[in-house]
């Protein structure tokens, strides 16, 4: 049984998982971010060539 407890104290799988998702987390909020910002931009650049067709 104690050697059963020590093993699962020192297993670090699950350390790593977690740490993989946080790292995916951070990337994927930085796609967000960069997505948004030049979603801005194009949609005024659109903005603007609509404005001057007319």
């Amino acid at each position: 049984m104690k050697q059963s407890v020590l093993r699962f104290l020192a297993n670090q799988s699950g350390a790593t998982a977690v740490e993989y998702g946080l790292v995916l987390g951070g990337i994927a909020l930085a796609i967000v971010a960069a997505i948004q910002g030049v979603g801005t931009s194009i949609s005024t650049v659109l903005g603007r060539a609509a404005t001057a067709l007319k």
